[in-house]
């Protein structure tokens, strides 16, 4: 083997049999489906299809497919997308065809190793994408997406946005402007639209009333000064006042989740499922110490937690090439060969960056050397 400081090989696999699975957590069944995942923390309330499976995905946002189907994604009646490869953990940035395109072109880090997280960054720029993100976070019954969990779209919702639908002045366009699909006035966008005809609250709950009109407000009788005045079975002139404003307040728009917001929310969904397919894989060394006199090559290997090994990609660098020195990377036996270099006393780590088969993620390892 040659002998270099870095070296990247980027070559497919002779045989597809030797992987027994593209992302970690991946469960089979009986019938030979496997179980994917929709974001990390999961999303409950869509539609699914693929060519032999159909279902609603649950709290954890689970889907079954057979490798090599496709998906199809619905809010009840509302089409979202269609055309998804099936995986272990798909996300929204998988959703259309530019943004999948986009993520099989990683990117280099400060050190000179590749990543896919500057890549998935970029796409988080995508007009398209931060529309769909947007609109479906709003969907979620609590106002909030809270750190840890996902979307929870209850089947409440989805009635009323079955009913609204066909009242609707337009088609759901995720592909248009942000300004298009967020607009307000002179005439709210079909999104908007669409989220005013829903309430997120109990269906006897006020704010699920129609707002009092502004006739019914002028006809209704000041409130006396006086609390002993009162009548409690009388809505007052003010009383309507502060209801009106209160179930309009409560009406959402898509004003109320920001592009900055949905980029936080992907953000932390992508970190969480790059976290999760990294923990599965190791190194056979943490930490390895060498005497200055022993210049032989050595190995370091990376492992993965149950076995079934495959990757497509590996590259090493050492942090410290006057010390160590890396000696070759091989994607198919998962090894990178390095040597010492330096006097005793000095140290170097050796990073390793590897992208497992069928999967554009890369994870990051590194292995402490010592010279004694």
């Amino acid at each position: 083997m040659r002998s270099v400081h870095r070296i990247r090989l980027s070559l497919a696999l002779l045989s597809a049999l030797a992987f027994t699975g593209c992302l970690d957590e991946e469960s089979g069944s009986g019938d030979g489906t496997s179980t994917g995942r929709l974001n990390f923390n999961g999303f409950n309330g869509l539609t699914y299809q693929t060519a032999s499976q159909a279902g609603t995905t649950n709290a954890a946002g689970e889907f079954r497919y057979y490798p090599g189907e496709t998906l199809e994604f619905r809010v009840g009646d509302l089409p979202l997308i269609s055309g998804v490869p099936a995986r272990q953990y798909v996300t929204f940035l998988e959703f259309f065809e530019t943004t999948r395109t986009a993520l099989q072109t990683p990117r280099l880090d400060e050190e000179g190793l590749t990543t896919h997280t500057l890549t998935e960054q970029q796409v988080l720029e995508n007009a398209t994408l931060m529309n769909l993100a947007r609109f479906l976070m709003l969907l979620n019954w609590s106002e909030n997406i809270p750190e840890g969990e996902g979307i929870d779209i209850r089947n409440r919702v989805i009635s009323q946005l079955n009913a609204a639908l066909p009242n609707l002045t337009g088609t759901i366009n995720f592909t248009v402007s942000e300004s298009e699909f967020t607009a307000i006035n002179p005439t709210p966008s079909p999104a908007n639209q669409l989220l005013a005809a829903i309430c997120f609250y109990p269906e006897d709950d006020e704010l699920c009333e129609e707002p009092p009109t502004q006739t019914e407000i002028d006809n209704a009788p000041p409130r006396p000064e006086n609390a002993d005045e009162r009548d409690p079975d009388v809505e007052y002139k003010e009383d309507l006042e502060a209801k009106k404003e209160r179930i309009e307040n409560s009406v959402r728009s898509m004003e109320d989740i920001s592009a900055e917001d949905a980029q936080t929310y992907l953000t932390r969904e992508l970190k969480g499922i790059s976290t999760a397919v990294a923990n599965r894989y190791y190194l056979d060394d943490d930490v390895a110490s060498y005497p200055a006199s022993d210049t032989t090559i050595k190995q370091v290997a990376v492992r993965r937690i149950g076995g079934g090994l495959a990757l497509a990609e590996l590259e090493a660098i050492s942090t410290r090439p006057q010390d160590v020195q890396v000696h070759s990377a091989d994607w198919q036996s998962a090894e990178v060969e390095y040597f010492v270099a330096g006097p005793s006393g000095g140290e170097s780590e050796l990073l390793m960056s590897f992208r497992p088969e069928n999967t554009y993620r890369w994870v990051r390892k590194q292995l402490r050397v010592i010279i004694r």
